[in-house]
């Protein structure tokens, strides 16, 4: 069996797209995917399973739509995966700590997409590379350095420019779920 982490774009924020964590949980146990947890409200579920990528995303998708009455885009991602983004983060140790003496908040984040964008999309994102934001594009992972906030970020308020739908996560929740990940394939 394959352990997926399933990272749901847009639910419990600003609060919008509600779902307790103890009900979604509960979702994909009734959908039949085994071992299945949860990590913080964002939305994010481990669970295993024999399904492909692409046949489990869509039904996931389709049961939190039928179930909590609102559609929300679902990105997976494998143990495997999780623990290959944490390995070829493209960011350097001495970049990473110079962006942390100004930061005023979390700096290091990834961006999951759904598919690799197109290379006249990525280029449409390098105008708003700057010393003080910056990112670095493998397949289908968006790293993000941000000095000052991803809030007031330009870079990250045109993301979508990449027109691949995707979901956004911190450093620290990233090796949160690898970790998590890691502790059920024992």
């Amino acid at each position: 069996m394959t352990t997926y982490i399933a990272l749901l774009r847009g639910i419990n924020v600003g609060g919008k797209n509600i779902i307790k964590m103890a009900n979604l949980k509960r979702m994909f146990e009734e959908m039949g995917l085994s071992e299945v947890q949860t990590y913080i409200q964002s939305g994010n579920v481990l669970f295993k399973s024999n399904e492909k990528e692409e046949i489990l995303r869509k039904h996931i998708e389709y049961k939190i739509g039928k179930t909590f009455g609102f559609s929300v885009a679902v990105v997976l991602r494998t143990a495997e995966e999780l623990k290959r983004i944490i390995c070829n983060c493209p960011f350097s140790d001495e970049e990473i700590s110079e962006a942390e003496s100004s930061s005023e908040g979390e700096r290091l984040y990834v961006a999951l997409l759904l598919n690799s964008p197109s290379q006249e999309n990525v280029e449409s994102l390098n105008s708003y590379r700057s010393k003080s934001d910056d990112f670095w594009i493998r397949g289908r992972e968006v790293y993000l350095l941000f000095s000052k906030s991803i809030r007031n970020s330009k870079l990250a308020n045109n993301l979508q420019k990449l027109d691949v739908p995707m979901t956004i996560r911190n450093w620290k929740s990233i090796n949160k779920l690898a970790e998590l990940a890691k502790s059920m394939e024992c």
